[in-house]
């Protein structure tokens, strides 16, 4: 199976009948070549998809930077690490890009398709969702709008802006090709509702955004799966407009934690028919933070955590899932099975460092 790899570049799709007045059969006149009815419907159509694509490039393309990401070094003011892709989301200088593009930088630099270079400082980075807001010095910059990721549809057009290979403002163009996929981010935390499209993207263009028929941003590029050709992935618009709000208010996305650690552990199916849970997987805690919210719970290492709030738990994955959309200090119900025994417990979850 390949691996799913993110899209950061490294320093380098019957004749009429006729008669005469005779009443004889006469050969049809010759008419010069003209394009039928459908072939006519077919050039109106590639001239629309042409216009469209043309209209949202010209729009937001002036909003598209190209990102170079680097480190002081002793020997070196900037010592290259990697490019990539971002595009302004606010007037006042501020740019999401992908967290794993400006990971480890110590300089980041951002080239507008004006000529235009300006030095820019990391302001917040999820690399659990795998983006980042930086800024730049300015005001009034054109910037590009975040639209609705929930309304997309298999099959709609989408155009795809950034910097491949360190080609400046390279469009491509694609059609969805699958929503509601999963992608693991460097964290090992699941991204959900990931965008899977066939707009070619490659090294570089990690950041950049992915763009409906209207020019409104519904997804940021984020990943390609290497040797394989029309499938890329991008961050749905409405994740990132969640980790901007989060970021530019509190400087990071705060999630909740119960302050476990454990893994999935098949269950018997005799426990699964006797307690009628929903799952035959179910999450074994292993470890329990002394520090954390379960310290006084009763909780200890063996028990199998097989619900929160309701919502059945068959994974670490889906623990993270409900936590994440889950209030700070609010409390939880936590279902578990201890033996034969299953029993409830309320939590208040603590945030994630």
């Amino acid at each position: 199976m390949s691996r799913t790899s993110p899209s950061k570049s490294r320093p380098p799709i019957a004749p009429r009948t006729i008669t005469d007045p005779r009443g004889r059969e006469a050969e049809p006149s010759p008419e010069p070549d003209r394009p039928g009815r459908e072939e006519t419907s077919g050039l109106d159509l590639l001239d629309a998809y042409s216009r469209a694509v043309v209209a949202v490039v010209e729009t937001v393309n002036p909003a598209v930077v190209s990102i170079s990401v680097g480190q002081e070094t002793p020997r070196a003011d900037f010592e290259p690490l990697g490019a990539g892709s971002g595009f302004v989301v606010a007037p006042d200088g501020y740019i999401l890009t992908n967290s794993h593009v400006v990971a480890e930088a110590t300089r980041i630099k951002a080239a507008f398709i004006d000529g235009t270079r300006a030095p820019a400082v990391l302001v917040g980075a999820d690399p659990s969702t795998d983006l980042a807001v930086i800024r730049v010095a300015g005001s009034k910059l054109p910037y590009a709008e975040l639209g609705d990721s929930a309304g997309l549809r298999v099959g709609q057009l989408v155009i795809a802006m950034g910097n491949p290979l360190g080609f400046q403002s390279t469009v491509s163009s694609g059609v969805i090709s699958a929503l509601g996929r999963t992608l693991r981010s460097q964290r090992g935390r699941l991204i959900e509702n990931i965008i899977q499209h066939t707009a070619p993207l490659n090294p570089g263009n990690s950041g950049g955004p992915l763009l409906d028929a209207r020019g409104r941003v519904v997804g940021v590029n984020t990943a390609i799966i290497a040797q394989a050709q029309g499938i890329g992935f991008s961050v749905p618009a409405n994740t990132a407009r969640w980790v901007v709000s989060q970021i530019l208010t509190v400087g990071r996305v705060r999630r909740s934690t119960l302050g476990m650690f454990g893994f999935q552990r098949t269950l018997d199916r005799r426990l699964v028919r006797f307690h009628r849970l929903a799952a035959g997987t179910a999450v074994e805690i292993i470890r329990i933070d002394e520090s954390g919210p379960l310290r006084d719970k009763g909780i200890r290492s063996g028990d199998l955590v097989v619900a929160l709030n309701g919502q059945p738990v068959a994974s670490v994955d889906d623990m993270h899932r409900i936590l994440s959309g889950w209030p700070i200090g609010q409390p939880i119900v936590l279902t578990f099975v201890r033996g034969k025994d299953k029993k409830e417990v309320e939590v208040v979850p603590s945030e994630a460092q």
